[in-house]
């Protein structure tokens, strides 16, 4: 299991942050800082657009971050819209990301540095929060693709920033168009950790791939028949294998 991190118990939870990146907030807010309300009040809360409506923009010009609410999707939602089965603080998702972000982040991997988590327990369930970094002046692939048709040196970015996480062993549980960045000058993020994890090489990279393919083609039928061509996809794959 990956470590990193200082733990910090809290008044109904437990956290576990960088001091660094945490800084004075740690001795200010505590847990209030994974509510909305807390940065609401303040002025420093505004909602981040796509999801499931759990995720805003808070923290200052100077430190702007992503906070993120764990929420289920799909058919369990109904049953439970944001409780998690407890089964030890190690297996707590935003604790597994956290700690997965923060060993990316040591690698100089294009990847929201991790803030701090936090979960709170109810007897055999819990709920759980992210915060990260906030990636400045980026927007989603999909956002992009809605925009105008990508150049070649920009898919083969993507396949690039791809490859580079599976040479770490990184198997991205969400690969999708929406969960990659693209920023000024061409640089690429990949944003949503959620359940990924590090692996052994295997079919697991192939997977990551035709998934975020299916997502590119789901996205592209709505859109222009340039905006995501089998030659698109023959340019990130070549970005991926030189990467």
């Amino acid at each position: 299991m990956i470590k990193g991190g200082q733990r910090i118990a809290t008044a109904t939870g437990v956290m576990l942050a960088d001091p660094v990146c945490l800084g004075n907030a740690q001795q200010s807010a505590s847990e209030a800082l994974f509510d909305p309300d807390f940065w609401a009040s303040r002025g420093m809360l505004s909602a981040v657009s796509g999801g499931r409506g759990s995720a805003w923009f808070v923290g200052s010009t100077a430190h702007p971050w992503v906070l993120r609410h764990y929420r289920r999707g799909g058919f369990i939602a109904r049953m439970s819209e944001d409780r998690y089965w407890w089964s030890g603080e190690d297996q707590v998702r935003c604790f597994a990301e956290w700690r997965l972000l923060h060993y990316l982040s040591e690698r100089s991997l294009s990847v929201p540095k991790p803030v701090a988590a936090f979960y709170r327990r109810e007897r055999l369930t819990y709920r759980c929060d992210l915060i990260t970094e906030r990636i400045l002046q980026a927007q989603a692939l999909s956002t992009a693709l809605g925009a105008g048709e990508l150049a070649q040196p920009l898919w083969n970015a993507v396949g690039a920033a791809v490859a580079r996480l599976h040479r770490h062993g990184v198997d991205h549980a969400d690969l999708n168009a929406h969960n990659i960045l693209l920023g000024p000058a061409g640089t690429v993020s990949v944003i949503d950790f959620d359940r990924g994890r590090l692996r052994t090489p295997g079919a697991w990279a192939t997977r990551n791939l035709a998934r975020l393919k299916r997502s590119l083609q789901k996205i592209a039928a709505a859109l222009p028949p340039d905006r995501f061509t089998p030659a698109s996809w023959q340019e990130l794959l070549a970005g991926y294998q030189a990467g």
